[in-house]
């Protein structure tokens, strides 16, 4: 039998910035697949918790809650087919460390190594890279648990796959992962100080294309000027030393952090130092936690090509964003053909800001933002905050009917939705 369910009650559920608490009718902790799927095929509506690292009511139930989190996570490495299995709930910190053992890569973490798996997937999270395609596109296969309790599994190359990957959770609990691996490799890391606007916006193509990882941070304000992070994979370095400067932005002195003036202790190498990619590729260490949620988080993503406008278009409401922007970041990725994701059929670019953690006085900061690039066609990311109208989202994704009648396939009675689903795919919200 699953394990008791615990009472909200008895423990706080929350989000990870606490601005979402969840009150489900049940909270269960199963303790294995068998738990698991009995504990799914017995509920009415379902959803799953993992890290936490959600912003807006994705991730929220009213029936049933379930946290695979103590199940302890699995790994498998197939060497010959260059891929690895890995159980859905597990970290990317957890998971980038047995990849590196085996002795190979993934192809790119997001900024915080700390986030699960399934939920990345699920939500087309990214890190950066002209390149690279978000964190989906290395998925190879999808183990799910479907309504019924029973494992279903999806592959690349299955009709249904390019709409099961991001998946919103609307489609089981993904029990494992499948990816495709990279040869290991050494990653170098340098931050360059006090990039201009204007050479930014002139140079961006340059910029993004400089190294295998990039991103510009800036907090905004009256006269904003950007960090500029590169990560540059040792073997297409073509220099022994990096340029001194780049379109007058100074190499940075010392280690750094994306927000200017705080301790940088907890933020990968940088500097030149010579290490691997899991130690390089996502902003912060493993063994930190970087914020204990003391934030909000929105991000729009738009064709890398209004890259430049999408800029200036900022820049003119910057000085309304300076006072509750803690960091924005900008990156890149790669187009993909995954129906849900924010990259999906274009080049992207996105813009990811760090509020403080005051929705009341982000909330009309948050509309002019959302205004100064309506012209843009914005995907705001799905589990953080946004109020573009839902139709104007829909709008953005040319396979969203495709994806509608995929889930009406696997979960006609709905029980993997919630209130969030219901008001982007429609049905009922119960």
């Amino acid at each position: 039998m699953p394990e008791a369910p615990t009472s909200p009650t008895d423990a706080a559920l929350t989000n990870w910035a606490g601005n979402i608490a969840f009150t489900p009718d049940r909270f269960v902790r199963p303790g294995s697949l068998d738990q698991t799927r009995e504990t799914v095929a017995g509920a009415s509506r379902l959803r799953v918790l993992g890290s936490g690292h959600s912003f807006n009511s994705i991730a929220a139930s009213e029936a049933v809650m379930v946290s695979l989190s103590g199940i302890e996570p699995e790994v498998s490495v197939d060497a010959e087919a260059r891929l690895v299995r890995a159980s859905g709930w597990i970290t990317y910190a957890a998971l980038s460390e047995a990849v590196k053992r085996a002795g190979f890569a993934l192809h790119n973490l997001a900024s915080l190594p700390h986030i699960s798996v399934a939920g990345s997937i699920a939500t087309g999270t990214h890190g950066s890279g002209d390149g690279n395609g978000n964190l989906s596109t290395a998925v190879a296969a999808l183990e799910f648990i479907g309504p019924d309790g029973e494992l279903r599994t999806v592959r690349r190359g299955d009709a249904d796959f390019p709409g099961s990957v991001v998946h919103l959770g609307a489609l089981g609990v993904v029990w494992s992962v499948t990816l495709d691996l990279l040869p290991d490799f050494e990653v170098r890391q340098y931050v360059y100080d006090d990039l201009p606007f204007d050479a930014a916006v002139a140079n961006f193509d340059d910029l993004t294309s400089a190294a295998y990882s990039t991103s510009l941070f800036t907090p905004w304000g009256i006269d904003p000027v950007f960090q500029y992070w590169t990560k540059q994979r040792t073997v297409d370095q073509t220099q022994p030393f990096p340029a001194a400067s780049r379109f007058g932005a100074p190499l940075a002195d010392g280690p750094r952090r994306p927000i200017p003036g705080v301790d940088p202790a907890a933020c990968t190498p940088q500097m030149g130092l010579t290490g691997s990619w899991h130690e390089r590729l996502a902003h912060f260490k493993f063994e930190f936690t970087p914020s204990v949620g003391e934030e909000l988080q929105s991000e729009f993503l738009i064709d890398r090509s209004n890259a430049p406008a999408a800029l200036e278009a900022l820049r003119g409401v910057s000085d309304k964003l300076g006072p509750v922007v803690e960091i924005c970041e900008v990156r890149t990725m790669a187009a993909d053909d995954l129906w849900l994701s924010p990259a999906y059929g274009r080049d992207t670019v996105g813009f990811h800001f760090t509020w403080v953690r005051d929705y009341e006085t982000v909330k009309p900061v948050l509309r002019v933002v959302e205004d100064a690039l309506v012209s843009f066609d914005p995907r705001p990311h799905w589990g953080k905050l946004f109020s573009i109208p839902i139709d104007e989202v829909r709008s953005q994704y040319p396979r969203m009917g495709d994806f509608e009648r995929l889930r009406e396939s696997i979960d006609p009675e709905e029980k993997f939705g919630n209130d969030f689903c219901a008001e982007l795919l429609g049905g009922n919200g119960r």
